[in-house]
């Protein structure tokens, strides 16, 4: 098995090798289906409910504006030398014209977020550890399966892996990391379809 570098996946979109919208993210060097599906239904599928949870991240953007961030949705991070992943929704700061030249950076991005049904188990183990050994601040899984949110936060780099985990219901609030520990407060009910 072959491992690609990020620059190297950049060379294959560029050259037309992968298209830009193929369902298929770089993680741990490898190209990985994206599976955005319910269970049960073909991986080339979305989900109802996943496309709903999506919707309703989209409308995080006119709360982070104010704030001088932006909700970057499905869209690449790019964390070198081998990931560029696509969550389902990321945190960045800034306005989208800041990156008309370039992906955004671990740097640039203080919370990813994952939608995940069928996803679940991939999105709690590899994709956990390609954030977290990227230094991510705040990495969400918005769980359809059992209809919560799970929430990580200060990531350990060299062990791929966060220090705090907290599951949140409907009826709590979840606070989505910002600067300097600032953060966007977002009622669980509102993420959840």
């Amino acid at each position: 098995m072959a491992r690609i570098k990020v620059e190297q996946y950049h060379r294959m979109l560029e050259t037309g090798i992968l298209q830009d919208r193929d369902p298929i993210e770089l993680l741990n060097g490898l190209l990985i289906c994206k599976d955005r599906s319910a269970r049960g239904e073909g991986w080339m599928t979305v989900g109802k409910r996943h496309g709903v949870a999506v919707k309703l991240l989209v409308r995080l953007d006119a709360l982070l504006a104010p704030r001088a961030f932006q909700m970057q949705i499905q869209d690449p991070v790019t964390l070198p030398p081998e990931d560029e992943p696509e969550p389902d929704g990321a945190i960045v700061r800034g306005v989208p014209r800041d990156y008309l030249g370039r992906k955004p950076l671990a740097t640039d991005v203080t919370c990813v977020i994952e939608v995940s049904d069928s996803s679940l188990e991939h999105d709690r183990t590899n994709k956990l550890a390609i954030y977290a050994r990227a230094g991510i601040p705040q990495y969400v899984i918005v769980n359809l399966v059992d209809d919560q949110i799970e929430v990580f936060e200060v990531p350990l780099q060299g062990e791929s892996r966060y220090v705090l985990a907290v599951t949140l219901r409907r009826g709590d609030i979840l606070g989505l990391l910002l600067d300097a520990g600032a953060r966007l407060d977002v009622p669980v009910g509102d993420l959840l379809p």
